[in-house]
């Protein structure tokens, strides 16, 4: 059968990779065109854009790039139509691709949806779009089942697929590998992982380095983003001795003994590693206040939302301060019970999110859709 995969962001691209090996186990004559990055073309993707062409984040970078997305969407759209495939497979990039679902639903094609939109914390009104333009919804958290049965509509969970990722990544490396190739020596390493935005990193890192000299004992280390040189957090850390590690955020994380995490997936990821962690967030009020208004979830991090409790401590706003992320970080390395509770609550966590084999779920799922309408 023939596929047309839209993933849009570094995320997808791994996800859906990993989807199309399990969906050619299922059809070995399957035949992939795709928006997406390096691991999809590894899998036999025909490229029509590649991902760094149309990964644009936050609201200042989509709007002085709104000419280059419209063309896009235009452009995807006819190059569907010659493609003509037997399912149209979108992966989350949901400002893009639901776009793209009311256009091949309208045409007749059959779409599916994997990996939702995070529609139940804001936006909800979307779900309407979605139960009219995708025949088929996969979901990767548990609760977003029980979102979409509220709104009468049937969509499938699959687990995360964050579960194989990582189970992929440890079969693989050696974290004394990467302790010796930065001479991190054998001090206990905490993580920091401030986000990738500018502004983010620029609140966030201040606030997380000015515990280090709390803690002498303990080697900090900072996951950089990659489009952001090291002199821009050079100007963060005031000298500190404090290293910084580009595209490493897995070896950091399996060496880390605990982490500071700016709140968005990076929670659940570090969670899934098993590294206690404290979560911080702090925007400016204005935007703070918007977002109470507008986000409709109890907790900013997927951990807690996912276990439906606290589990790791969230700072958030003016309870981010030097003095807490010190009492806090203190109680990840050095409270044995706590960190044995919050490995435990991990544990749960792991099983809640299905385990593992979230992409050979999905591929099934597919198979079945597909088949069902021949």
């Amino acid at each position: 059968m023939k596929y047309y995969i839209i993933a849009g962001e570094a995320s997808g691209d791994l996800h859906a990779s990993n989807l199309m090996a399990d969906i050619k186990k299922n059809d070995p004559m399957a035949t992939f065109r795709c928006w997406g990055g390096d691991l999809m073309i590894a899998q036999g993707a025909e490229i029509v854009k590649h991902i760094r062409e149309i990964s644009f984040m936050g609201f200042a970078e989509v709007l002085s790039n709104l000419r280059t997305i419209l063309r896009n969407i235009r452009l995807c759209k006819s190059d569907i139509d010659r493609y003509k495939p037997d399912a149209l497979i979108l992966v989350d990039y949901p400002g893009f691709n639901l776009k793209i679902a009311a256009y091949a639903h309208q045409k007749g094609y059959k779409v599916i949806y994997y990996i939702s939109p995070q529609i139940w914390a804001w936006k909800q009104s979307r779900v309407y779009a979605i139960k009219k333009n995708v025949d088929k919804m996969m979901v990767i958290l548990p609760f977003e089942k029980e979102f979409y049965k509220r709104f009468d509509y049937e969509a499938d969970f699959v687990g995360h697929p964050l579960l194989d990722a990582i189970d992929n990544y440890k079969k693989k490396h050696d974290g004394n590998q990467f302790r010796n190739e930065f001479n991190l020596g054998e001090q206990p390493i905490v993580a920091l992982l401030p986000g990738s935005r500018k502004q983010e990193i620029s609140r966030m890192l201040k606030i997380m380095v000015s515990v280090c000299e709390d803690f002498k004992d303990v080697q900090f280390v900072v996951a950089g983003a990659p489009s952001i040189g090291p002199e821009f957090y050079a100007a963060l850390l005031h000298d500190r001795k404090v290293k910084i590690v580009y595209n490493r955020t897995y070896d950091l994380l399996e060496t880390a003994s605990a982490a500071l995490v700016t709140s968005g997936t990076a929670t659940l990821e570090t969670a899934l590693f098993d590294v206690p962690e404290v979560v911080c967030y702090k925007g400016s009020w204005f935007s703070y206040l918007i977002a109470r208004m507008v986000i409709r979830v109890k907790y900013i991090s997927l951990v807690n939302l996912i276990m439906d409790k606290k589990i790791v401590t969230e700072l958030i706003q003016s309870d981010l301060s030097k003095a807490n992320l010190v009492r806090d970080l203190q109680q990840l390395l050095h409270d044995t019970q706590y960190v044995n509770q919050l490995k435990s609550d991990y544990l749960l966590l792991k099983h809640k999110l299905g385990d593992s084999g979230a992409s050979k779920k999905a591929a099934a799922v597919i198979s079945a859709c597909l088949n069902k309408n021949q």
